[in-house]
C-alpha cells in the first residue's frame, strides 16, 4: 500500500516538517506579498517578456524546479533514508509504461480537442510558427517541464500526502488537504486574473483527480505523465495571451475562454479517463482505497 510502506514513529513524522513548513511558507509568502502589494500576475509576466523574451521568461519560471526537486529527493534519500522508487510508487520498481501510457493519453485526447475547437472556431487560433523559436522552446519544455511537473507531484501526491495520512490517519483527509492545498497555491497564476477566483474550482478538481489516481493505483506514475503532459501541451501546442506559460507554441489562441469549458474537463473529462484508467489497471475498492483510515 503506498500511504503505508513507511514507518510512522514520532521522530519519522518531525522529519517532514522543515520541507513542508519551508515550502508552504515560502509560496504562501509569496502569494501574500503579491496580493497585499497590489501585484498583477498578468503585468509583471507582460514586463519580463518585454525585456528578455518569451523563451528566457519561460526558463527563469522553470529552473527554480530543478533546485526544488532535487532537494526533495536528496531529503528522501538521505534524510528520511527511504529510495527514491518507494516515493514513487508501492511497486518493485517504476512502471515507465504507466507514465508513458498516461502521458501519451492526455496529449491525444488535448490533441483531438484542439482540433475540434479550431474546426468549430478557425479564426480564433492563429498559427505563430517560428522555427528557431520554437526548438529552443521545444527543448527548454521536454527537459524543464517534467521536472516541474515532477516536483509537484512528488511534494503533493507524495511527500506531502504521506505527512498528512500519518498524521490524520485518513486516506480521505490526506487526498482533501493536499488537493486544495494543491489548488490554492495557483492562486498567483496570471489566469486568475482573467477567470477570478471561480478558477480554483479547476485547480482544486485537478489535484483531486491526480491524487485519486494516486491513490487508486499505489503510486504516482499515472500522476507524472499525465501533469507532465498537461504542461507540455499549454506550452508547445496552444498559448494566449492570459496564461502563466505564454510561450512562442505552434497556434496562438486569440478567442474568449470560459470557466465552463474548465469545468467540463473536470466533472466530464476526468471521471471518463478515471474510468480508462480503472478499466486498464483492474482497479478496485475504491472506497477501502480513498477513504480508509490508516
Amino acid at each position: 500500500m503506498y500511504l503505508k510502506q513507511f514507518g510512522k514513529s514520532r521522530s519519522n513524522l518531525l522529519k517532514y516538517l522543515p520541507f513542508v513548513l519551508g515550502f508552504l511558507g515560502f509560496m504562501g509568502a509569496n502569494l501574500l506579498a503579491a496580493k497585499l502589494m497590489g501585484v498583477s500576475a498578468n503585468s509583471v509576466l507582460e514586463d519580463k517578456i518585454a525585456v528578455h523574451g518569451k523563451n528566457r521568461t519561460l526558463f527563469e519560471i522553470l529552473s527554480p524546479f530543478v533546485f526544488y526537486l532535487a532537494l526533495l529527493l536528496l531529503i528522501w534519500r538521505f534524510y528520511h533514508n527511504y529510495s527514491v522508487r518507494s516515493l514513487t510508487t508501492s511497486r518493485p520498481r517504476v512502471d515507465w509504461n504507466r507514465v508513458f501510457f498516461s502521458f501519451f493519453l492526455w496529449i491525444g485526447v488535448n490533441v483531438l480537442f484542439i482540433g475540434l475547437m479550431m474546426l468549430l472556431h478557425p479564426n480564433d487560433f492563429h498559427f505563430q510558427f517560428n522555427w528557431a523559436s520554437f526548438l529552443i522552446l521545444f527543448v527548454l519544455s521536454m527537459v524543464l517541464i517534467p521536472i516541474q511537473t515532477s516536483f509537484e507531484e512528488y511534494f503533493f501526491r507524495g511527500y506531502l500526502m504521506q505527512f498528512v495520512a500519518f498524521l490524520s490517519k485518513n486516506r480521505g483527509v490526506a487526498l482533501m488537504f493536499t488537493s486544495v492545498i494543491f489548488g490554492l497555491l495557483h492562486m498567483g497564476n496570471p489566469e486568475v486574473d482573467d477567470f477570478g477566483v471561480v478558477l480554483m474550482l479547476y485547480y482544486i478538481g485537478s489535484g483531486f483527480f491526480l491524487g485519486i489516481m494516486t491513490l487508486m493505483d499505489e503510486g504516482l506514475e499515472l500522476a507524472l505523465g499525465f501533469h507532465a503532459a498537461n504542461n507540455i501541451v499549454g506550452a508547445l501546442f496552444v498559448t494566449s495571451n492570459s496564461v502563466v506559460f505564454q510561450t512562442d507554441a505552434l497556434f496562438l489562441y486569440t478567442g474568449s475562454s470560459t470557466i465552463y469549458e474548465l469545468l467540463m474537463q473536470v466533472f466530464v473529462v476526468f471521471p471518463i479517463l478515471l474510468w480508462i484508467f480503472s478499466r486498464k489497471y483492474s482497479w478496485k475498492s475504491w472506497k477501502k482505497n480513498l477513504f480508509k483510515s490508516l
